[in-house]
């Protein structure tokens, strides 16, 4: 209990101060009267399409628990399935490296009487499947696009390719893991005995004996990708419509600007080249870094409004799913497991 108030504490004061750096840094010298003056004159019909952008990537992971745990022969509501990635998104958004996200979702489904190994396995298909998108995004435009890549992030490229190396390796490590559990199983006993043998850790059998058993869920995974090939194409092109959503935003707060020269593919895969370069850095929400590409990348369309088109962008994309997300999250912990333990209360006599 002590260690996890310990880390609570000290996640929420990595995300405060990564938050405080933040816009320090984005809005020290700035005119703030000038900001929000260009914020006030933007067209919010565009903005009202921006929101729901917003709702439908944390709906679409709703949707996808919904349909993996339907194939398992698990039922649960779209709606409880919202509350579930709500807290997802909440989680990995306040966490280093989106660490917290999963744990408390498994946490969720289990008060909803999900088994913990059904959850695991559910919420590492969902893991690949939302990485997968990105590697696929950033593999093609280094592939296809590579000068117009170039010409976006000049003296910054060098994060994108950090970025992609990071998305690509986990993803790979996650597939290794999933097809390939026997040599995962050898490569985790080989590497735990190595830390042991140069002192770094302790020579535990229970702690060797819980690394073997944890591998389980991998084969597991396995095991479900390989007889719901049809069901993960699915969720593959679900995700893609998720994500894509969100890389809508920037698009619609571009036309509330009054602006129309760059259309919706240059701007939405900017944003998604965006996403690469950060989603693995190890900063709650891609922090700081996030801010930075976009006040880079997106200089040549935005001109003069580009800060104030960051401000409402991010805004919208962010910190607007981090207070929808943390609002549904309450709700989650109000709600979810309480029909059940209401329903053996009234069996129980």
């Amino acid at each position: 209990m002590k260690n996890n108030r310990k880390k609570i504490i000290g996640n929420s004061l990595l995300f405060a101060a990564v938050m405080g750096l933040t816009l320090f840094a984005v809005f020290h010298g700035q005119d703030l009267g000038a900001i929000a003056e260009a914020i006030q004159d933007t067209d919010g019909r565009w903005l009202i399409p921006a929101l729901l952008c917003v709702l439908v990537f944390i709906g679409g992971e709703a949707v996808i628990i919904r349909l993996l745990l339907r194939s398992g022969g698990t039922r649960l509501r779209l709606g409880r399935c919202f509350l579930v990635s709500s807290a997802g998104f909440f989680f990995s958004a306040v966490t280093p490296s989106a660490g917290g996200g999963q744990p408390m979702q498994v946490y969720f489904l289990n008060r909803e009487k999900v088994p913990v190994p059904v959850a695991a396995v559910t919420l590492m298909a969902v893991t690949i499947t939302y990485k997968l998108v990105l590697v696929i995004t950033g593999l093609g435009l280094a592939l296809f696009r590579l000068d117009w890549l170039r010409a976006r992030f000049g003296d910054m490229m060098f994060l994108f390719w950090l970025g992609l190396a990071l998305t690509v390796g986990f993803t790979a490590l996650l597939l290794v893991l999933v097809f390939h559990p026997h040599l995962a199983r050898r490569a985790m006993d080989g590497g735990h005995r190595l830390l042991v043998k140069l002192r770094i850790l302790r020579h535990k059998d229970s702690r060797r004996e819980k690394l073997l058993r944890s591998m389980e869920k991998y084969h597991e995974t396995a095991g479900y990708f390989k007889t719901h090939l049809g069901l993960m194409v699915l969720v593959l092109l679900i995700t893609f419509v998720q994500r894509f959503a969100l890389f809508t935003v920037p698009w619609l707060t571009y036309r509330s600007f009054g602006l129309t020269a760059a259309g919706w593919p240059d701007i939405a895969m900017t944003q998604a080249v965006i996403a690469v370069a950060a989603d693995m850095l190890p900063l709650p929400g891609g922090m700081g870094v996030t801010e930075a590409l976009f006040l880079h990348v997106f200089e040549p369309a935005f001109g003069a409004l580009t800060l104030p088109a960051m401000v409402l962008s991010r805004g919208l994309d962010f910190y607007c799913r981090l207070l929808i997300s943390a609002a549904f999250t309450l709700a989650a912990a109000a709600v979810l497991g309480r029909h059940r333990e209401k329903t053996s209360a009234e069996v129980q006599p």
